[in-house]
């Protein structure tokens, strides 16, 4: 382990990813691949924000070892950033980001009012579930 005991990322996989997700108040996922040009030069700055925030856990998932994963969360290009906070996707994007702007998504997500996210998500539902026949009785 590097100083001060952090993983700078961890290897997600179908095993682990629940468990990370369910431990951790904020996790990043970045979906790459070995032989993603894009992905290796993001890869840096996803390094460096993961020492900056040592209070979120930052993953990694290899789509060409994890494709179910991949699958699950219907990634249709990488990179793919997805963050997840007290188990909820508050965050899903393609495409590499410049470190700023990592930052910025990080500060963000980190900012959020997560009653109010579960507030809105529940409204939805109930939306989504208005008329059906077990509401009717």
């Amino acid at each position: 382990m590097p100083p001060g005991g952090k993983v700078a990322t961890v290897e997600v996989t179908q095993e682990n990813l629940h468990q990370i997700v369910s431990e951790n108040n904020m996790v990043i996922v970045d979906f790459w691949a070995p032989w993603c040009g894009p992905c290796r030069s993001f890869a840096p700055a996803y390094e460096t924000a993961s020492e900056k925030y040592p209070d979120v856990v930052f993953a990694k998932v290899n789509t060409e070892e994890q494709q179910a994963l991949a699958g699950y969360f219907q990634i249709r290009s990488i990179p793919t950033l997805m963050i997840f906070r007290e188990k909820i996707i508050i965050f899903a994007q393609p495409g590499a980001l410049p470190a700023s702007a990592l930052d910025q998504v990080i500060e963000k997500a980190k900012a959020l009012d997560m009653n109010e996210v579960r507030r809105e998500i529940e409204q939805m539902n109930q939306d989504n579930n208005s008329g059906t026949a077990d509401e009717r009785g």
